[in-house]
C-alpha cells in the first residue's frame, strides 16, 4: 500500500478514494479556466470525489517556436490561486525550473514534474524541498523502475512533502506512444502513490509535424484497463472544445463527456477487494 499524500484537502495513496486531476491542458484566458473549473467542482461533488484542478501556466515543451505556451508564470499562477480561492479546488501545475519553484509553491497545493524532466535533478531536489507535494510523470523514455532514482533523490531533501509517480506512456518507435500496464505495479513497489495519465497516453508525439497528435477514442479503454490493475489516482485533461484547444487538441477529454467516463472508471475501482492496490 502507497504512502497517502494531501492535495490541499484531497488524500492520494493509502486506503483513500480514487484521486483526480483534471483541467485543460494549459490555461487559455481567464474565462475559459473558471468556466471548467466550475464545471469539475460540481461534477466533483456529483461523484463524491477527490478532484484537484490542473492548467499549465506555461507550456515549455511545444514542438514549434510558434506554439501557444499560455498566460506564462505571474498571470498563470495568479488565475490558478484565484481558481482555488473562488471554487475551493486544491490546484497542480507543471514547473520547468528551479527558479519557478518559490513562486509556484506559494501559489498552487502542488508542483508537477513534465515527463521529459523527470532526470533534470536541480528541479526534482528544488521541487522536493518547496514544502508541497510533487507528481512527477515518468519519463517516455524511462523504465518504471527507473523511477526510484527520481525518488531517491527527492526523499531526503528537507521539506520534503510526499510525492506521487505518473505513467504516461512510453515512446514505441517514432510519433507513437504505448503503456505497458505493469508498470503501475512495478512504480507502487517504490512506496508513493501512483497515477495514470490517460490522455497524453494517446498521444502522437509531434505527428502533426509541427505539433503533436493523438486519438482520443482511446482514453476510455487505457482509463478502464489502469483502474483494472489498480491506481491510486487518474489525470485527465479535459476542456470545453477538445478540437479548438490551443495545446494538445487531439488527446484532451470532452467537459461534457467527463462525467459518464469518471462513473465508469469509479464502478470499475468499486469492484477491486478492499485495499488492494497496484
Amino acid at each position: 500500500m502507497s504512502k497517502p499524500i494531501k492535495i490541499g484537502p484531497v488524500t492520494v495513496g493509502g486506503q483513500a478514494p480514487l484521486a483526480v486531476i483534471a483541467g485543460p491542458c494549459v490555461i487559455e484566458s481567464d474565462a475559459q479556466a473558471e468556466e471548467i473549473a466550475a464545471g469539475l467542482k460540481a461534477l466533483a461533488a456529483r461523484l463524491e470525489i477527490g478532484l484537484i484542478f490542473k492548467a499549465s501556466f506555461d507550456k515549455a515543451n511545444r514542438s514549434s517556436l510558434s506554439s501557444f505556451r499560455g498566460p506564462g508564470l505571474v498571470q498563470g499562477l495568479k488565475i490558478l490561486a484565484g481558481i482555488r480561492e473562488k471554487y475551493g479546488l486544491p490546484v497542480i501545475s507543471d514547473i520547468h525550473e528551479p527558479s519557478q519553484v518559490p513562486a509556484a509553491a506559494e501559489a498552487l497545493d502542488a508542483l508537477q514534474i513534465p515527463a521529459f524532466l523527470a532526470r533534470q535533478t536541480d528541479l526534482l531536489v528544488a521541487a522536493a524541498r518547496s514544502g508541497r507535494p510533487v507528481n512527477v510523470k515518468k519519463g517516455q523514455f524511462m523504465a518504471p523502475e527507473d523511477m526510484g532514482q527520481a525518488v531517491a533523490k527527492m526523499e531526503v531533501q528537507p521539506n520534503f512533502a510526499g510525492l506521487c509517480l505518473c505513467e504516461r506512456g512510453t515512446s514505441f518507435g517514432y510519433h507513437n506512444l504505448v503503456v505497458d500496464m505493469r508498470s503501475l505495479p512495478l512504480m507502487a513497489s517504490l512506496g508513493w502513490p501512483v497515477i495514470f495519465d490517460a490522455t497524453h497516453s494517446v498521444q502522437l508525439p509531434t505527428a502533426g509535424h509541427r505539433c503533436s497528435g493523438g486519438d482520443r477514442r482511446f482514453i476510455p479503454t487505457l482509463a478502464r484497463a489502469a483502474v483494472a490493475v489498480g491506481l491510486d489516482g487518474l489525470f485527465l485533461e479535459t476542456h470545453p472544445d477538445p478540437d479548438r484547444a490551443r495545446c494538445d487538441a487531439a488527446n484532451q477529454w470532452p467537459l461534457n463527456q467527463l462525467e459518464k467516463l469518471l462513473a465508469d472508471l469509479l464502478a470499475i475501482h468499486r469492484l477491486r477487494p478492499a485495499g488492494e492496490g497496484a
